[in-house]
């Protein structure tokens, strides 16, 4: 099936990804936008778990302080190059994480940093396996490995806290 430019066009603005990227994804989807959103993101998921063994030694330190300044959380975001770090799409995540830290209050970054006796939910107390609070059918995790194959490096929380008055 012939694809259009402004097909790929549209599809490019959607997910960010390489125009012979688009114009491949809709190509196998035969025109269908959401197959072809679908194809992007499974490439770039299986892209992103390769680079995670790679050093985050760059990143941001986001804060979140919620409305009354009782409640706050400060979230380091890393990620390989200072270029990824500056961009406004890495910076935006790492507030909403902030955001997230502040009102679901995790305990642990990961499910392999739960110590042995807690018997918690998982995906309430594992920062990375919440429901990302501004899009309920994602977790946290895969918003970051999303960004991560977005942007071709790897991406992680480093560590968070959180601080409330009278905790």
């Amino acid at each position: 099936m012939a694809v259009s430019a402004e097909q790929v066009r549209s599809l490019r603005d959607q997910t960010g990804a390489g125009i012979m990227d688009c114009k491949v994804a809709l190509e196998a989807s035969d025109g269908d936008i959401e197959k072809a959103i679908a194809a992007l993101r499974e490439k770039g998921l299986a892209s992103a778990a390769k680079r995670v063994g790679r050093d985050t030694n760059e990143g941001v330190i986001e804060t979140y302080i919620h409305t009354g300044g009782r409640v706050g959380a400060l979230v380091e975001l890393g990620c390989e190059t200072d270029f990824v770090a500056r961009t406004e799409e890495f910076q935006k995540l790492a507030h909403d994480i902030a955001l997230q830290v502040a009102a679901m209050d995790p305990v642990y970054v990961d499910v392999d940093e739960i110590e042995e006796g807690d018997d918690r939910p998982q995906a309430q107390i594992a920062l990375m396996l919440q429901p990302f609070i501004k899009n309920n059918s994602a977790s946290v995790g895969e918003m970051v490995k999303e960004l991560a194959g977005k942007v071709g490096e790897n991406i992680k929380v480093v560590r968070f806290t959180r601080l409330a008055v009278g905790e």
